[in-house]
C-alpha cells in the first residue's frame, strides 16, 4: 500500500515526499499465527524505501532509512499479523523501586516468564535511562514501547496535571509559550534519535489518556489535541527524522468523539482502564473509530483472565500492567495463567525482527 504523506510547510519550509514500503513479509520463527483482520499497510507512511544503512545530515535528518526503520516495519507487520488472535504481554516499568528490574523480577518471580513488550516513561526527564534501559531490553530481542509524563515545560507527573497552558499561544508559532513546549520536545526527540541510532525501533505513546482532561495535553478541546499531536509528528517525523517510531494513541477510558488525528497521523489506537475489565466497552467504541489498525489495551491494574478476554472478544494487540503495586495486587495464579497462556505472547516466544 501507497500513500502520499501531507506537506509539513511550517517546520521545513520545503515539501517533502515519503512513499511507505508496504511490509508483506512474514514473522519466521514466531509461534504465533496471523490475524486475517489485519492488513499489510506499512507504519503511518514515515519510513521511505532504501538501503538499510543511511548518512546524517547536519539537522539530525536522514538522507535515507535507518536500520531501525527497517527494523519497525517489521515490528508492525507482526503486530498487523497477530491482532485478534495472540496478545503480547507488555509490562510498565518504575524506576524508584529497589532497582528498575524491580517488575521483571516480580514476573519472573511469580510467572517464570517476561514480558514481551517493556513500558518506559520520560518521566522526570529520565532521557539518559530511559534511552539505555531501551537499549538493552531490545538487546535481549523485547519491543520498546516509551510514554512520557511531562509538563508545558517538561519534567514530571505533577506538572503533567497541574499545567493549564493557552493554547492558542502554545500552538502560535513565535510565542513564548510555544518556544517553550519546542525547548521541552526537542529533549525528547534527541533522545529517540539516540534509539534510532541505535537500531531501536519505539512505540512512542505520548499525551496518553487525552479525552479524559486530566492532563494538560486534554485541556484544550479535541481540535486543540489534534492540532497538539499533528505538530509533534510533522516535527519529529521532518524536522528530526525519527523513522524508528510506532505512533500509537492512547485514549482513556471514555473514548470520546473528536479527539482523532486522523489516520495518516496514527499506527495504532488503544485504551487505558483501571476497571479490572477486558476494556470490551472501549473496543467497540474504537472500531467505529479507524479499521484496519492494531489496537492495544495500553494500561490496565488487575490483568483479566485469558478466558474473560476471549469471551468479550476483545484479544488486544497487548496489554500493559501498570507499575508498582498495580503489578503486584494482581492475583499471583491468574497472572500466571495469563503469562504461560497459549494466547499470550511473552519474550522467549518473540521472533527476530533483525535479519
Amino acid at each position: 500500500m501507497r500513500r502520499f504523506h501531507r506537506l509539513q510547510a511550517l517546520l521545513t519550509g520545503m515539501a517533502l515526499l515519503l512513499c511507505s514500503c508496504g511490509n508483506g513479509a512474514g514473522t519466521e520463527g514466531t509461534s504465533a499465527g496471523a490475524s486475517g483482520a489485519a492488513g499489510e499497510a506499512s507504519v503511518a507512511d514515515s519510513v521511505a524505501e532504501g538501503p538499510e544503512t543511511a548518512g546524517e545530515e547536519e539537522d539530525g535528518t536522514l538522507a535515507e532509512p535507518s536500520v531501525a526503520a527497517e527494523k519497525k516495519e517489521r515490528i508492525f507487520a507482526y503486530l498487523q499479523e497477530n491482532f485478534g488472535t495472540y496478545m503480547l504481554s507488555c509490562q510498565q516499568e518504575s524506576t524508584w523501586m529497589t532497582s528498575p528490574e524491580y517488575e521483571m523480577d516480580y514476573l519472573l518471580e511469580n510467572t517464570g516468564k517476561l514480558p514481551a513488550m517493556r513500558g518506559l516513561d520520560f518521566m522526570n526527564n529520565d532521557f539518559e535511562g530511559v534511552v539505555q534501559r531501551a537499549i538493552d531490553w531490545d538487546a535481549r530481542g523485547g519491543i520498546v514501547t516509551i510514554c512520557w509524563h511531562t509538563g508545558v515545560k517538561s519534567s514530571g507527573y505533577e506538572e503533567s496535571k497541574k499545567d493549564h497552558p493557552n493554547f492558542k499561544k502554545l500552538l502560535t508559532e513565535g510565542t513564548d509559550e510555544y518556544e517553550e513546549l519546542m525547548e521541552s520536545w526537542d529533549l525528547a526527540a534527541t533522545a529517540l534519535q539516540e534509539l534510532r541510532d541505535a537500531g531501536v525501533p519505539v512505540l512512542w505513546r505520548p499525551f496518553h489518556e487525552f479525552d479524559g482532561k486530566w492532563f494538560w495535553w486534554g485541556k484544550g478541546n479535541g481540535e486543540n489535541f489534534i492540532r497538539l499531536w499533528q505538530l509533534m509528528y510533522d516535527k519529529f517525523t521532518y524536522e528530526y527524522g525519527l523513522d524508528n517510531l510506532i505512533w500509537v494513541l492512547s485514549y482513556s477510558e471514555k473514548v470520546k468523539d473528536g479527539w482523532y488525528p486522523g489516520d495518516e497521523y496514527v499506527d495504532i489506537i488503544g485504551s487505558d482502564n483501571y476497571d479490572d475489565s477486558t476494556n470490551a466497552k472501549a473496543w467497540k467504541k474504537l472500531e467505529k473509530i479507524t479499521t484496519g489498525k492494531p489496537m492495544a489495551f495500553h494500561e490496565c491494574g488487575n490483568v483479566p483472565s485469558v478466558k474473560d478476554f476471549v469471551e468479550d472478544g476483545a484479544i488486544w494487540s497487548w496489554f500493559m500492567i501498570w507499575h508498582t503495586e498495580w503489578l503486584t495486587k494482581n492475583d499471583t495464579e491468574n497472572l500466571k495463567a495469563v503469562y504461560n497462556s497459549d494466547l499470550v505472547i511473552t519474550l522467549d516466544e518473540l521472533p527476530s525482527f533483525t535479519e
